[in-house]
């Protein structure tokens, strides 16, 4: 189990901030923050080294891009001892975009994200079944997205202080 880092007000202003907006330049963030831009710098190099920040991605609206499909599988394990095992092969599936280990009904948890029905058949049937130490899986095809966003790590009576 990893050990909770040792952050401070000014770190999870941070956090909060890029998580926002990413492209903002460390010197507006500083200023907004009231701390220079090479502190920002130093924070956020920390912040990486620890873990906390990992990397920077681009958000992209998948459906404009030709993935018309995203779906949910709820993955049986014929033991939960097989977890890390069948998890690094859903890795290898490239889209397959994330994956929990969760309690309840199922024993894992994926997002899939594919460009038609036909490729979300050929990861299930094709790749998916394939993989030893799934039992079984059920699949939950996504209408629509209403939100997706970041946890709030700050509040703004926290931020006013």
């Amino acid at each position: 189990m990893s050990v909770k880092p040792n952050l401070d007000k000014l770190d999870y202003q941070i956090i909060q901030h890029m998580m926002e907006n990413a492209e903002i330049s460390y010197a507006d963030l500083g200023k907004k923050l009231f701390v220079s831009g090479g502190t920002i710098h130093v924070r956020i190099k920390k912040l990486q080294e620890i873990g906390v920040v990992q990397g920077t991605r681009l958000a992209v609206n998948t459906k404009l891009i030709g993935y018309d499909v995203i779906a949910f599988i709820g993955v049986y394990l014929e033991k939960s001892s097989l977890y890390d095992s069948v998890a690094s092969d859903l890795h290898k599936i490239p889209e397959i975009v994330r994956v929990n280990y969760t309690t309840g009904n199922y024993s894992m948890w994926a997002e899939i994200c594919c460009k038609d029905i036909n490729q979300l058949r050929n990861v299930l049937h094709d790749q998916l079944q394939k993989i030893k130490g799934i039992e079984r899986t059920e699949t939950f095809i996504s209408l629509n997205e209403s939100f997706n966003r970041n946890v709030q790590v700050i509040g703004e009576e926290e931020e006013m202080e």
